[in-house]
């Protein structure tokens, strides 16, 4: 039941992005994630209001940590997503937060000087290549006249953000249960995304409600938000995070294979070869180093 739980959290989040893609012309990113989000903290409010309020005081004690993984994982991730699928495929969206891994690896020993091997920074460098093929669609003059998509920097604005909010929660509350924090994130992260939205709007056309429209913002909040976070904690709970945390990878295949269903994205030569470079990135930096240990405690 583990592997098909994680699966699915997988297949949700990739879903995520196809449904961002799908309505980027019909409404705008950062509307979008308050939208999504707020929805979100509608559905889980009859669960988490008395939490939130037993715990106060130790919110309160802890809001400046509280504050940071908000920001970071509720506001400024989804919305940097957003925003970039405004310009870029779902597809390199996909493919590019499968660095993800990396990037905490590298950040993990740049900022906290975690002690890091030969063959991990080879698998650093190895998927930030492939990064870069894919923001460059493998062409050269790109680089030379510094002419990016703006949606690629944007997503890669996201998997940096989601990385280092991965990194702060090891500063998370220990008093705090996962629902708690997770209510407390959604909350902060609304209110801290109302302004921009309203901002947003008084220069953007008017919304139009469209069944798509309806139907993608329910999906998000429901499947790759509530769903997902049940079915992950279910998950690492029973496999441990080691082992859960491998599921990520599944990422790029799932999101690919729904962009070229219900997107009609093409995949090109410097898909396969960013894909095949990021992979192999994060075997020497991630994957060997995560087998090694779960062998040993085996045996």
């Amino acid at each position: 039941m583990a592997y098909l739980l994680l699966s699915l959290t997988i297949l949700f989040w990739a879903g995520n992005l196809v449904s961002a893609r799908a309505i980027h012309a019909d409404i705008e990113p950062v509307t979008l994630a308050l939208l999504r989000w707020s929805l979100v903290l509608l559905l889980i409010l009859p669960w988490a209001l008395p939490r939130l309020w037993r715990q106060r005081s130790v919110l309160l004690r802890h809001l400046p940590i509280l504050l940071v993984l908000s920001i970071l994982g509720v506001a400024n991730f989804n919305t940097f997503l957003y925003i970039g699928l405004q310009d870029t495929t779902a597809s390199n969206g996909a493919l590019m937060q499968s660095a993800i891994p990396v990037v905490i690896l590298l950040l993990s020993a740049v900022l906290l000087r975690e002690p890091t091997t030969g063959r991990q920074w080879l698998g650093v460098l190895i998927s930030i290549l492939g990064v870069a093929v894919l923001i460059t669609r493998a062409d050269p003059e790109m680089l030379l006249n510094l002419s990016f998509n703006p949606g690629d920097i944007w997503i890669g604005a996201a998997v940096l953000t989601w990385s280092l909010y991965s990194l702060a929660l090891r500063w998370r509350p220990a008093e705090l249960d996962g629902f708690t924090l997770f209510a407390c994130n959604v909350l902060i992260g609304v209110l801290a995304l109302l302004p921009f939205a309203l901002n947003e709007q008084h220069s953007a056309t008017a919304l139009q409600w469209s069944p798509s429209v309806l139907s993608a913002v329910a999906y998000m909040a429901i499947f790759p938000s509530i769903l997902a976070y049940l079915f992950w904690n279910r998950g690492v709970a029973e496999l441990g995070a080691a082992r859960a945390g491998l599921f990520i990878h599944l990422m790029p295949l799932f999101g690919v294979l729904l962009s070229v269903l219900f997107l009609g994205e093409t995949l090109h030569l410097y898909h396969a070869l960013g894909m095949l470079l990021i992979f192999t990135g994060i075997y020497l930096a991630t994957l060997s180093k995560t087998t090694g240990k779960l062998q040993s405690k085996r045996s």
